[in-house]
């Protein structure tokens, strides 16, 4: 069965969808629901709360009856949190990692981004959002390894895989249909970002999905897939890996890096500048200090989409 990348809830399975938002740009996430009787559980708020409200109200059309009991939150990027407050009478879970790194990725970590000052192409990423009226929510229930939630009659699983893109990931896996909903652990038809790390772990989290008895895999951001997605996405981050470490042994800048990776085999993924955040990330590993930092890491993105441009126009 082939998912729409469309905008609005998609059935997967037996009382078990998909929310979409149709584009892999920032801050345009997915989101997931499952249902047993008159409970649900709700994978991920979105990045406003507009674009929540918008999601919650095609549920209700899509899906009605169940009330949201549970909502897991797959890692602490606001993308896939910030909407929490619309969902708080609901009993919100995430990993502990998710949950303390949420303390300090509210929404004031964007205002930056949105000066005069900050350079104009990294404020148009931002500016189309609308981020008044959030209330940080946190998680009310946290674990770490792995923790079953009933949801009706079903069981669903919830496995802490991070740290990997961040430092909490979780993935939410639903058994009975065959279905995972993986965060920002699997990004199709872009290029997935690594905001923390290690490389390796972020691997270990692409096998560990592949291991899973399962057909149907919601990304963070991206269309709908399978084991095929997850495994090229897994290929991905090893070429990036061992480009990156090639180019550190080099002395090569990140930058520099970057320019010579071969998108020739992703051609076909949107977002190539992001490769420079994951080129970054491994320096980062490589270097044991913490450089380069994330804002280097984002100017360097914005010159690399330039370049990529104009290797496009000529």
């Amino acid at each position: 069965m082939t998912i729409p990348y469309t905008t609005g809830v998609h059935r997967l399975a037996d009382d078990t969808y998909a929310y979409l938002q149709g584009t892999c740009a920032t801050g345009y996430s997915n989101a997931g629901l499952v249902c047993s009787g008159d409970e649900a559980l709700l994978v991920d708020t979105l990045y406003t709360l507009d674009q929540t409200r918008n999601m919650l109200g095609a549920i209700a059309e899509s899906v009605p009856g169940p009330d949201i009991c549970w909502v897991v939150n797959t890692h602490h990027d606001g993308d896939h949190w910030w909407g929490n407050q619309l969902v708080a009478d609901a009993v919100i879970v995430s990993s502990t990692a998710a949950a303390h790194t949420m303390r300090k990725a509210g929404p004031e970590t964007v205002v930056p981004y949105l000066s005069p000052e900050t350079d104009p192409r990294l404020r148009a990423i931002l500016e189309p959002f609308d981020f008044s009226g959030i209330t940080p929510t946190y998680p009310t229930v946290t674990f770490s390894g792995e923790m079953e939630l009933t949801v009706g009659k079903r069981t669903v699983r919830v496995l802490e895989v991070g740290p990997a893109h961040s430092v909490g990931d979780v993935i939410v896996h639903v058994p009975d249909e065959r279905v995972v909903y993986a965060g920002d652990i699997q990004v199709f038809g872009s290029h997935g970002v690594i905001h923390s790390g290690p490389v390796a772990n972020f691997i270990k989290a692409c096998d560990t999905i592949i291991g899973l008895d399962v057909d149907t895999v919601v990304p963070g951001h991206g269309p709908v897939g399978g084991k095929a997605e997850v495994v090229r996405f897994r290929d991905y981050l090893e070429r990036v890996q061992a480009h990156a470490t090639a180019a550190h042994q080099r002395g090569q800048t990140p930058i520099e890096a970057a320019r010579e990776f071969d998108f020739a085999e992703f051609a076909d993924l949107e977002y190539g500048e992001r490769v420079i955040l994951n080129i970054g990330a491994v320096y980062r590993e490589l270097n044991a200090d913490g450089t380069p930092g994330p804002g280097q890491m984002l100017h360097d993105m914005v010159d690399l989409e330039e370049t990529l441009k104009a290797k496009v126009t000529v």
